[in-house]
């Protein structure tokens, strides 16, 4: 069980073993051939440590603060949709884990599971919630409210998918949503009780998106408003420009747009251009807690971890979940130890040294 699992790789050989092939190939595929979803990967090993002896120190910590909130750790669960393919309990199970780590967990706009239900499973938890912008604005306002209303503390605009990118391993399998597994908090923002399916729930939002609805989102809502999918300095300086409270760099997992820079070669120009003025968080190809020393050495105020997380859940359910968070936790503490480091905000570019070809 998950308790055997000694890194996260455990956990992703224990679910493939368990998923079938259309589950799997949705979770694990990314977009066209695939590059930027193994380059995600590959990335943050493009990078080596400095380590720092002798500091002095008897005792280390993980804890952080992001937004404002003290967390266990700078890594946090990103939202990932209709996890009750992988799991009964699904986005509740998520929820539970992520809140007996210490840390948030960022429900999907696509969860299988309402964002009032999975407040009410973890009351008094952080909890954020990612937003779809649909080109109905009443949808978009009406799942906002909702959870705005539920307890949930930032809302996070994912902005990269206008369209569905390629992903060509759902062609292959020909995957779709079981009949009875929906998306509950889209069909009542749509009045319907109609299941949407995936191709219908892109073609529902708004491909015309600009930073002036973005900008306006954020000044009407009475929590932060982080935009996902910030890739370039030129989009972290709009975000800065347009009252945004955070930045995710993301490129949605190498699901969307294939041949886009992996997200750690992003991250450097994201923080530049922000110059501190907001919140930077990153996330893809994360598989260690070495992966998040290197992110917040480059700027990152935390990060956040999607299919890791996923895997847990569907080989181990809640357990699972916590076993991958702990082991992470555990790997960024060690990191933090042989790094001469006694927090993690104590990180910086003098830890860390770009490989040369």
């Amino acid at each position: 069980m998950s308790d055997a699992w000694i890194n996260v790789a455990d956990a992703e050989r224990a679910a493939l073993e368990k998923l079938d092939a259309g589950t799997l190939g949705y979770f694990a595929g990314g977009a066209g051939d695939e590059e930027t979803l193994r380059e995600n990967v590959a990335a943050w090993a493009g990078w080596r440590f400095r380590p720092r002896a002798l500091a002095g120190l008897e005792s280390w910590s993980t804890r952080s603060t992001v937004l404002g909130a003290e967390l266990s750790m700078p890594i946090l669960v990103a939202p990932v949709a209709y996890q009750r393919l992988v799991d009964p309990e699904g986005e509740t199970a998520m929820a539970r884990a992520a809140a007996a780590a210490g840390t948030v967990m960022c429900l999907s706009t696509l969860a299988t599971t309402r964002p009032v239900e999975v407040a009410a499973a973890v009351p008094g938890a952080p909890r954020w919630f990612q937003l779809y912008c649909f080109a109905d604005s009443g949808v978009t306002r009406a799942l906002m409210d909702e959870a705005v209303a539920s307890g949930y503390e930032a809302i996070v605009v994912t902005v990269d998918a206008p369209r569905g990118g390629n992903r060509e391993r759902d062609h292959r399998t020909g995957f779709a949503i079981p009949e009875g597994l929906g998306v509950p908090s889209v069909e009542a923002a749509l009045g319907s009780e109609r299941r949407v399916t995936i191709a219908e729930t892109f073609s529902l939002m708004d491909p015309a998106l600009s930073w002036d609805f973005l900008g306006e989102l954020a000044s009407d809502c009475e929590i932060p408003v982080l935009v996902k999918g910030v890739m370039t300095g030129d989009d972290a300086a709009l975000a800065v420009r347009h009252g945004l409270a955070g930045i995710v760099v993301s490129n949605h997992g190498g699901r969307q747009l294939d041949r886009s820079p992996a997200t750690a070669e992003a991250l450097v120009e994201v923080v530049d251009a922000v110059g501190g003025e907001i919140e930077v968080l990153v996330d893809g190809g994360i598989r260690r807690g070495i992966d998040v020393a290197i992110a917040l050495a480059l700027g990152a105020d935390a990060v956040l971890v999607g299919r890791p997380a996923l895997w847990g859940l569907a080989a181990g359910g809640e357990a699972g979940v916590r076993r991958v968070l702990e082991l992470l936790r555990s790997e960024l503490e060690l990191a933090l130890s042989l790094l001469g480091c006694a927090t993690p905000g104590e990180l910086g570019a003098e830890h860390v040294r770009r490989i040369t070809a």
